[in-house]
């Protein structure tokens, strides 16, 4: 079996020396996760 998958990079990766600094990456995803969580706990709640 052959689990190569080179052909799936992504293309918007390409330019890496552009990318924010990793303690910018993490505090937007930070921000991403406690948006998604946020929303999950309203439909939880509405759920109940």
């Amino acid at each position: 079996m052959n689990l190569d998958i080179f052909w799936l990079k992504d293309k918007s990766l390409e330019d890496s020396e552009n990318l924010p600094e990793p303690c910018i990456l993490a505090l937007e995803i930070a921000e991403d996760l406690q948006a998604a969580y946020a929303q999950f706990a309203a439909i939880a709640e509405r759920l109940a």
